[in-house]
């Protein structure tokens, strides 16, 4: 079970960050693991992650903005989010999708991220 922590309500150019707490399983090389969002009126993406060939990969809005790492230990997920801005508000879900399958990706219950300009 995958589960969220983290999300409410800040400024635009202010910081947060998520967490999440994962099955062990989730973390093994096979399983693409990371965050998806979904903003009012538009489709879920996918905005950063661990691929499962050992790369980190962000989408084009977050690049420079967003950072993800993971406690293997605890396994635990983090998204630390820096100069947020409207458009960053949406839905934020932990998710892994095995062999990066993310139609088919098992995702938290989500937490809100709103931001005010």
């Amino acid at each position: 079970q995958l589960v969220e922590s983290g999300g409410g309500s800040v400024q635009a150019g202010e910081s947060l960050q998520l967490s999440c707490t994962a099955p062990e399983y989730f973390f093994a090389p096979y399983w693409c693991l990371g965050w998806l969002r979904k903003a009012p009126g538009k489709e879920t993406e996918q905005i950063a992650f661990f691929h499962t060939d050992g790369s980190t990969k962000y989408a084009d809005a977050v690049v420079g903005r967003f950072t993800t790492y993971k406690d293997n230990a605890n396994k635990t997920l983090h998204l630390q989010m820096n100069s947020l801005n409207p458009t960053d508000t949406a839905w934020y879900f932990c998710a892994a999708a095995y062999a990066c399958d993310w139609p088919s990706a098992r995702r938290g219950q989500g937490t809100q991220v709103v931001v005010s300009s």
